[in-house]
């Protein structure tokens, strides 16, 4: 049975959160730098760039049989 602190297990979910901050704060930057005049506010607009950057950043762990 694993140990519920697994070191490597806990330095890969730290390595994935670093991975989807670094990418939130880069799509962040574009933004404001661009001001690409949305009339959207701009918590919305944050929690979008959040979205994106989990979906690029985040792995998908799926269960069950791998399907080819």
């Amino acid at each position: 049975m694993k140990s519920f602190a697994d070191p490597q297990e806990i330095a890969c979910r730290f390595n994935e959160d670093e991975t989807v901050w670094r990418e939130y704060a880069r799509l962040r930057r574009l933004r404001c730098r661009f001001g690409l005049g949305v009339a959207l506010p701009s918590d919305l607009l944050d929690r979008l760039d959040w979205l994106t950057a989990e979906r690029k950043g985040r792995i998908v762990r799926c269960i069950g049989k791998v399907l080819s």
